[in-house]
């Protein structure tokens, strides 16, 4: 396999801090928000994007996780016990602005499942998707409406977000395959 870096650790700063000023400037501001982040990688990203809100407007943001392992269309596809990652979502989504919030977005499945998700637990104001990276290839009508950077692929390639948390490294990479 043959890996090109795409993204540094202070490229993704620098997209987590544009992202966050988008958010604010997009909402008119942060009241009614609330991040959550699409276990794994998707919550160190919402967590960032939230500090950064309280930097710059002084608002806290609720932050939440959500695990989409059952709202998944492949779940019979997985392994026989899929690793279930947690959903915690301490704060009423009644009537808030929902920002998902997720490394990749690709076929769109997984933003699918995610709002399914969310529909199960309340009826928010409206619901938006921010990813750090957006590589295309849509199956499903679903777009990101923050994206950190739009990175065109092929099929044959895997774009890897390298969180600190869990890789002890941040970046973003992509492997060919084949």
């Amino acid at each position: 396999m043959k890996r090109k870096n795409i993204m540094d650790a202070s490229d993704i700063s620098r997209a987590s801090t544009r992202l966050a000023h988008e958010l604010i400037e997009r909402n008119k501001g942060a009241a009614d928000l609330v991040l959550i982040g699409i276990q794994r990688r998707g919550v160190p990203l919402a967590k960032r994007v939230a500090d950064l809100v309280r930097q710059f407007e002084g608002v806290e943001i609720p932050v939440g996780m959500l695990d989409i392992t059952f709202y998944r269309d492949d779940l019979s596809m997985l392994a026989e016990h899929p690793v279930i990652n947690g959903t915690d979502i301490p704060f009423m989504i009644q009537d808030k602005r929902v920002v998902l919030v997720d490394d990749v977005i690709y076929t769109g499945r997984t933003a699918r499942a995610a709002i399914e998700a969310v529909m199960e637990a309340g009826r928010p104001k409206c619901i938006q998707l921010m990813v750090m990276i957006d590589r295309g290839h849509r199956e499903l009508p679903i777009r990101a409406d923050f994206v950190g950077r739009n990175l065109p692929t092929s099929h044959n390639e895997i774009v890897h977000v390298c969180e600190e948390c869990f890789d002890g490294e941040s970046g973003v990479y992509i492997e060919t395959v084949g």
